[in-house]
């Protein structure tokens, strides 16, 4: 049976990986930093069948204990602080986690005996690309041009990774995969603030209307991971998404559809009062995503269409009202 170490188990995509994993039959450490703050809740239903350890990714020594501790055959790091917004308001710590920590990781898995032998899969995130012509899907050879802080910290631990898979052979992967929803616990991302606002009928703020994202679902996001440990091929950067884009208002409008929600109440051009303020000159116009190197290497193909999606994700939070 082979063993994996995720990094933020207790996150959104790290609670919902280590949830796949446990289900085809792997052992899971799960590896979280000790915070007062911090809830088990996210992976309360899978307690029994993991093994959870305490580390601070921004500590060396704590990962490295860590991972000697799990001796995994494979490390799946997707502890970091994600808020685009949020790192224009705490750019230290957005390096200090986003990048140093995945510095360490890299490192402490070089550390662990027949390293060249494991496999290190690193979140990275489609905002490395920053700025580009709109309408122009992205792919992984796209020119970084970061666009936040939070984009540097991402796409300089990108480059790290991938050069030590050069330099130093670090069997890793990076995987740079587009906005995802299906959340449970948090209701500030955009997809997940749009249906809870909607459902409770509350005013709804949509500050990029003309924005273009793309959006995937979580079993997507998911299904990713484990086709990166299974197919990836070292040193390589997948873009994982759709490759589908829809403008901020054709996405608050859909939700708005599906959820019965008066869309006279919303608000384009404005973000919800207390909301992380962002340069705007920053705010990326598009991201669309080129996935053929994902299909072609790593055998993988989104499955749930933007519509299937959203209807998933309302149904959960109705049944919270």
């Amino acid at each position: 049976m082979a063993t994996v170490a995720v990094t933020g188990v207790t996150g959104f995509i790290g609670s919902n990986l280590a949830k796949k994993l446990v289900e085809l039959g792997y052992c899971v450490f799960g590896v979280t930093r000790h915070c007062a703050s911090r809830t088990l809740k996210p992976i309360e239903e899978i307690l029994d069948d993991i093994v959870l350890l305490s580390a601070d990714v921004t500590d060396f020594r704590s990962t490295l204990n860590a991972l000697k501790t799990a001796n995994p055959d494979y490390i799946c790091h997707l502890a970091a602080l994600t808020p685009v917004r949020l790192s224009f308001e705490k750019p230290f710590d957005c390096e200090r986690i986003n990048y140093f920590g995945a510095m360490n990781v890299a490192h402490a898995t070089m550390e662990l005996p027949d390293y060249k032998e494991r496999r290190l899969i690193f979140a990275s995130t489609p905002e490395v690309y920053g700025i580009h012509a709109c309408g122009k899907a992205l792919n992984e050879n796209t020119l970084f041009r970061p666009s936040s802080p939070y984009a540097v910290s991402k796409a300089a631990a990108d480059m790290y990774i991938r050069m030590l898979a050069f330099v130093c052979d670090l069997n890793a992967v990076v995987l740079r995969p587009a906005n995802t929803y299906g959340r449970k616990f948090e209701k500030e991302f955009m997809v997940e603030y749009l249906i809870t606002s909607m459902l409770g009928n509350k005013k709804v703020y949509v500050g990029a209307p003309e924005s273009i994202r793309e959006y995937l679902y979580v079993e997507d996001h998911v299904e990713a991971y484990i086709r990166a440990m299974e197919n990836g091929m070292k040193g390589e950067a997948y873009n994982i998404g759709r490759g589908e884009g829809i403008k901020n208002r054709e996405l608050a409008e859909k939700i708005a559809e599906k959820t019965g929600y008066d869309v006279n109440r919303m608000i384009f051009g404005s973000y919800p009062p207390g909301y992380p303020s962002r340069p705007i000159l920053s705010d990326q116009p598009h991201i669309i995503l080129d996935c053929t190197k994902a299909k072609k290497e790593l055998g993988w193909s989104p499955r749930v269409t933007l519509d299937e999606g959203l209807e998933r994700a309302i149904e959960y939070w109705k049944l919270l009202k």
